[in-house]
């Protein structure tokens, strides 16, 4: 998994550079000892799950209720039209809490797609092949585009896990001093791309469908029978793709590279004169040659079930948007398209002997989820206490009629949204984390505005990237800093941060900007089958 959706916490022990003064480092150190006070997610969740239930006892026993808001005649909706705050604290609580616990856990939407898809990447991981086409991408780009590719290539390393950090990361400095330009300039770039970008890709990830069980969860608390698949964000993510690496390359070459000046070698901590910088070799071309052919086969036979009217993956009444076998099956095809061509690049280069090397790369990326599946276990608690309780749907009306009442239930409200999304990063680094506590309140809020589930998670994930580079909470902000700290010894937290600030306001800017002109000015749809606009 990604750093992204680890749920360790980040040791407070990590190197600081304490001769930083000013508001702003002031205001770094205040960030970093509020996200220290944290506890672990996962005792987060625990602590929230019991908080709920004795939340729920005493609403529950002063009878909160709100009226429904939606329409009479459908499904869910309170007979009286009144929802009440249901108690957990009772004896039918109780018992609704020991029957439903291991539920909780199985059901819960994320724990399989995540793990199944992470099943086809670690074949695609293991053998060597995202490793060599990152390399491919960067080290063959020309030195005028060199800063575009390392930071579209970080943007797409998100795809493969942990890789974006500890390969994309050090090659992008590396290939930058070969160049005789700042190593630290092709740092930030690369780190940019990597957590900056996170959300964006021209590829579906295991990130997809992790956040799409999270919206989905808690679109239910107002409808029911709401469904969200890992492709609904797919085009808004593939266009942000590009447009983060545009922005990128201009905060990069206009901002923070002439800031850090030229660079002086006298100035790093190991000998530069050591470092190899390894093109693919020829072997390897040949194996990522031979993946490619085998990835466009699949294409191939995938088009022959959706492409014909009468294909066996299209919905016969709606084609290949929401409902058809093929998007709701997607992560499925995310598991052989990463899969295949990873086993068939490994057999080439050597990587993949036999049957025992495929189950040994699964098996060690299954055994580095041990601490998601701990975390999954307590979040799926508290999210299914939240809507058992009612106290989802309370907040969210009480929430929606605030909006309306001061008159933010416009496309406007999408920038506070997105604001608080970017500060509550600062602090809880864990993209699933911040989304398993959030989701289940600003969804169905928004949805009671007229904003659908799609579009709102869209608008999550720009406030959940963009901060990732100016947070001592991302779990791998000391791997970045060490790896800064080679070719600049003195290099402390403070100037890391301020390096990154840039990539922070410019991408909040410009991705914000982008997401309204997608949404509200062009109409254009964040996913397939994905609307703008809820109605019940």
């Amino acid at each position: 998994m990604s750093s992204r959706n680890s749920p360790s916490n980040p040791s407070s022990k990590q190197p600081q550079d304490v001769s930083q003064s000013g508001w702003f480092s002031r205001f770094l150190a205040t960030v970093e000892w509020l996200g220290n006070l944290l506890p672990h997610p996962i005792t987060l969740f625990a602590l929230l799950a019991v908080f709920i239930v004795l939340l729920s006892g005493m609403l529950g026993y002063f009878d909160v209720s709100v009226a429904d808001p939606r329409p009479v005649g459908s499904k869910g909706r309170e007979v009286d039209g009144m929802i009440e705050v249901i108690s957990l604290l009772d004896a039918e609580g109780l018992r609704r809490i020991v029957t439903g616990l291991v539920t909780n856990f199985t059901g819960f939407a994320p724990l399989g797609t995540v793990l199944v898809a992470l099943l086809g990447v670690s074949l695609a991981e293991h053998s060597g092949l995202l490793s060599t086409i990152m390399r491919s991408m960067v080290m063959n780009a020309s030195d005028r585009m060199v800063t575009v590719v390392v930071v579209f290539a970080g943007v797409v390393s998100n795809t493969a896990s942990e890789l974006g950090y500890v390969v994309m990361i050090p090659l992008a400095a590396m290939i930058f001093h070969s160049l005789g330009r700042h190593p630290l300039a092709g740092l930030a770039a690369a780190f940019a791309g990597v957590s900056a970008g996170y959300s964006a890709n021209i590829l579906i990830g295991t990130v997809d469908p992790l956040l799409a069980g999270f919206t989905e969860s808690s679109a239910r608390i107002i409808d029911p029978d709401y469904t969200v698949s890992a492709e609904v964000n797919w085009y808004f993510m593939i266009v942000s793709t590009f447009a983060v690496a545009a922005m990128g390359a201009f905060v990069t070459e206009k901002i923070v590279e002439p800031r850090l000046g030229k660079y002086n070698p006298d100035d790093a901590s190991i000998d530069l004169g050591k470092q190899q910088l390894d093109s693919p070799t020829a072997l390897e071309i040949k194996g990522m040659k031979w993946a490619g052919f085998s990835f466009f086969i699949l294409l191939g036979i995938l088009a022959l079930t959706v492409v014909p009217a009468d294909g066996i993956l299209r919905n016969q009444e709606t084609g290949l948007v929401k409902g058809s076998p093929f998007l709701k099956g997607i992560v499925v095809y995310i598991f052989v398209t990463f899969a295949i061509p990873g086993f068939v690049y490994g057999k080439i280069v050597g990587t993949m002997k036999n049957d025992r090397d495929v189950i040994d790369a699964m098996s060690k990326s299954m055994s580095s989820m041990g601490l998601y599946i701990v975390l999954v276990f307590f979040a799926a608690q508290f999210v299914a206490f939240f809507k058992w309780t009612n106290l989802g749907t309370v907040l969210a009306v009480k929430g929606a009629a605030m909006l309306q009442a001061t008159g933010l239930d416009g496309p406007e409200v999408f920038v506070l949204f997105i604001l608080m999304c970017g500060l509550v990063n600062l602090s809880l680094g864990s993209a699933s984390a911040q989304w398993a506590i959030t989701a289940p309140i600003f969804v169905p809020m928004l949805m009671l505005i007229g904003y659908s589930p799609e579009v709102i998670q869209a608008a999550y994930r720009i406030g959940d990237s963009v901060t990732n580079v100016i947070t001592p909470m991302m779990s791998y902000f000391g791997l970045i800093l060490a790896i800064g700290v080679r070719y600049k010894k003195d290099l402390g937290i403070g100037t890391l941060i301020a390096t990154m600030l840039p990539y922070t306001l410019v991408f909040m800017v410009g991705w914000t900007l982008l997401f309204y002109l997608w949404v509200f000015a062009f109409g254009l749809p964040v996913g397939p089958g994905a609307p703008t606009y809820y109605t019940p």
